[in-house]
């Protein structure tokens, strides 16, 4: 496939249209990122709630054994102080599901960032791009292997009828009687079209 013209004008055209797309595609990561950070700073209550969660369960834990080695009312009282180790751990498991939660946000939000316009980008820009360079290459490969009287034939058949009225006598007719000239101006329009070097 030929990506690129030769003729100035339209290489930069090609050139400036990839670029773009290459920023674009940058600007949406880096939008993506930045949300992704954004949302992953709310974590930061679920992450003090697993914390405090954590010590409080410690504590309680702590307590409950030490609390078993008084005499007669060590296993009730280790008991109650279970139920506060309890409820520490239940904390735990908030804060955790609160940063599990937050991450996962994050993660969809950041993936959808991208996937959208680079989605859009997909179905606008590349399927040009690549209809563009089999066209090129096809173009091109006549040419080069000396097919003007074909790129004539397709010149004849695809340029807008003002280029055709340009030529002073009837340019089909010109085709049908091989004339060079004519047949080497046709073709050296349809090379243009492509934005390809002309023959020879």
């Amino acid at each position: 496939m030929k990506w690129y013209a030769d003729r100035p004008g339209r290489l930069w055209r090609q050139l400036t249209a990839d670029l773009l797309a290459a920023v674009w595609v940058w600007f949406w990561v880096t939008a993506a990122l930045a949300a992704r950070d954004t949302v992953l700073a709310l974590r930061a209550p679920g992450d003090h709630l697993s914390r405090a969660g954590g010590g409080l369960r410690d504590t309680f834990a702590d307590a409950a054994a030490k609390a078993r080695d008084v005499p007669l009312v060590g296993g009730k009282l280790g008991e109650a102080l279970d139920k506060g180790r309890d409820a520490g751990g239940t904390l735990v498991d908030a804060g955790r599901t609160q940063v599990e939660a937050v991450e996962t946000s994050a993660l969809w939000l950041a993936a959808a960032l991208v996937a959208v316009p680079v989605a859009f980008l997909l179905v606008t820009w590349l399927p040009l791009r690549l209809r563009y360079a089999r066209k090129a290459a096809a173009v091109a490969r006549l040419r080069d292997i000396g097919r003007i009287d074909l790129l004539a034939l397709q010149a004849l058949t695809t340029l807008p009828l003002r280029e055709l009225a340009r030529f002073e006598a009837d340019p089909a007719d010109g085709w049908r009687r091989r004339d060079v000239a004519v047949v080497e101006a046709l073709a050296a329009r349809q090379l243009a079209v492509c934005g390809l070097r002309g023959v020879g």
